[in-house]
């Protein structure tokens, strides 16, 4: 029984710290995991993510392609400009999914019906969870459920496969987020009760 607890600790942690970091890409194509501290005009600080509490370091913002934050939302720089505001008139392909992307992180809200029965479910059996977690995660999120902020700009293909593709990635992370919290809960009341005996 010690073994199996060990085990799903392990497995929980290894989840957790999979999606509690920053990753800094290089525009070599590098990955560097850490903790984005700030931001600049020229250059981005961080700590790496093994050694939180060592040195501060920094790279030119010219040299990174993006940034994927721990709440997986992106800032992704070209020639030392980063996509911010929402593109000019006439955008390209690339800009209107960026714009997608960008949009569906700030209003897609969709996801609480499957994260709830995700949780409830994974409360009462983490194994019972899995069904609705994977089956959850695999769906593309509903057509109402999308809450996006223009129907005009749903229209255009490029800026819907942008948003709509967000807006899964979001829905995954916030079911097998409540999934993991159903399993951790579950360990917790099945560590208590084997000390009680």
């Amino acid at each position: 029984m010690r073994k199996i607890i060990i085990l799903v600790l392990t497995l929980v942690y290894t989840i957790s710290i999979c999606f509690s970091q920053d990753t800094i890409t290089k525009k070599s194509g590098e990955d560097i995991q850490a903790k984005v501290l700030e931001v600049t005009l020229t250059e981005i600080k961080y700590k790496k993510f093994e050694n939180q509490n060592g040195p501060t370091y920094s790279i030119l913002k010219s040299n990174v392609q993006m940034i994927i934050y721990e709440n997986r939302t992106k800032d992704i720089f070209n020639e030392g400009k980063q996509y911010e505001s929402i593109p000019a008139p006439g955008p390209s392909t690339s800009d209107l999914y960026i714009q997608g992307q960008r949009d569906a992180s700030k209003y897609y809200r969709g996801y609480k019906g499957a994260g709830t029965g995700t949780l409830i479910t994974s409360l009462v059996s983490p194994l019972v969870g899995l069904i609705p977690a994977i089956a959850c995660s695999a769906a593309q999120p509903k057509e109402i459920n999308l809450n996006y902020p223009n129907v005009d700009l749903m229209k255009d293909p490029n800026y819907y496969d942008g948003y709509t593709q967000r807006s899964k990635k979001i829905k995954q992370g916030k079911v097998w987020t409540n999934w993991g919290i159903g399993l951790g809960v579950n360990l917790v009341a099945a560590i208590i009760l084997s000390t009680l005996e």
